[in-house]
């Protein structure tokens, strides 16, 4: 037994089993919708039901509120169809023929900044790995989990990955790569995944906004651009509660002088004395409000905390006239590598 989902504006359609999510099913049927962190924490891939109905599954109240379900809205990563279903999804693109992998790969380099590790992986040499800008990995680990993190560098440097990994308090696969973990280490992964890109079709000025290592998916677009002459304008915004979040902050400067039409603006939300910070304070967000009041003619493409992503959202749409389906976020949710609370 499966149900029709029809999704809308676009009017693609699919067959959903009442056991797999609308976002596993879409998935199957070769569409990329927006989402992020697939366990309902996030709220990248909240949608308003048309028609029909759902079963939803565990969520964070944070992303789908008791008032955004009265409204008629759900999650599509934790949401199953339990009748012939109409949703409304702006953003859907077809998979096409970047195939998802499972691998080795072999640790190439460590480098501890602060909380933050950068680590580069080595990938079998007998294996083309291709990728999307904004995408991410799935390490595969021993007890069947999976940890997510975003691919750093650009896909015309695929022969090393680089990611970024934060230390999490009582996380146990980040504790695990910054303590025992070493270079030549062997791990697994599966990718690529993930619907974060630039949006291709479109020629309007970008706005990019990270908070921590938000910054890892931002960097793979902007060096892509680099790399491949992209000429549509770009500002950067990128916030940290202190100098040292801002692990990569010369590379970032760099990009100015790389990339025509690109602008870099860091920001500190807590600075200490012992920052010597002169640049812009606040939240990252409220610079960017500040300098562009009237986004109704860009894109923002946003990378974070769901409180970052959700702040930043609601604030953009509704001070600056940012059109809702010129918002594309990637949610960085760290619940599943910590212990639960």
């Amino acid at each position: 037994m499966s149900f029709q989902v029809t999704l809308q504006p676009g009017g693609q359609q699919f067959a959903a089993t009442p056991d797999e999510t609308i976002l596993e099913a879409a998935t199957r049927a070769g569409l990329l919708i927006p989402y992020s962190c697939k366990d309902g924490a996030c709220g990248v891939c909240k949608a308003p039901v048309l028609s029909g109905s759902v079963s939803l599954g565990r969520h964070s109240e944070s992303a789908l509120s008791a008032a955004d379900q009265a409204a008629g809205q759900t999650l599509l990563c934790c949401a199953q169809a339990t009748s012939d279903l109409s949703v409304e999804v702006r953003q859907v693109s077809r998979a096409g023929d970047i195939p998802v992998k499972k691998l080795p790969c072999r640790v190439q380099k460590l480098v501890k900044k602060g909380d933050v590790m950068e680590m580069l992986l080595k990938l079998p040499a007998s294996e083309k790995f291709q990728f999307v800008a904004g995408q991410y990995i799935d390490f595969l680990l021993a007890d069947g989990k999976r940890r997510s993190f975003s691919i750093a560098n650009p896909p015309s440097q695929p022969d090393l990955l680089e990611l970024h990994i934060r230390q999490v308090p009582g996380g146990m696969f980040t504790t695990h790569v910054f303590e025992k973990l070493k270079e030549k280490d062997i791990l697994r992964f599966e990718g690529p995944l993930g619907s974060f890109r630039l949006n291709e079709d479109s020629r309007k000025p970008i706005v990019l906004l990270a908070g921590g290592t938000g910054f890892a998916p931002i960097k793979s677009i902007v060096e892509e651009a680099i790399a491949t002459g992209n000429t549509r304008p770009m500002t950067f915004y990128w916030g940290s509660r202190n100098r040292a979040g801002l692990y990569q902050l010369e590379e970032a400067r760099a990009w100015e002088t790389r990339l025509p039409g690109f602008r870099f603006v860091p920001v500190l939300s807590d600075a200490s004395p012992e920052d010597a910070w002169e640049g812009r304070t606040g939240y990252a967000h409220e610079a960017l409000m500040a300098d562009l009041p009237d986004l109704s003619g860009h894109e923002v493409y946003a990378c974070g905390s769901p409180a970052m992503i959700d702040n930043a959202r609601n604030a953009l749409v509704q001070h600056c006239a940012l059109p809702q389906e010129a918002f594309y976020s990637d949610a960085f949710s760290f619940s599943a590598d910590s212990q639960p609370t």
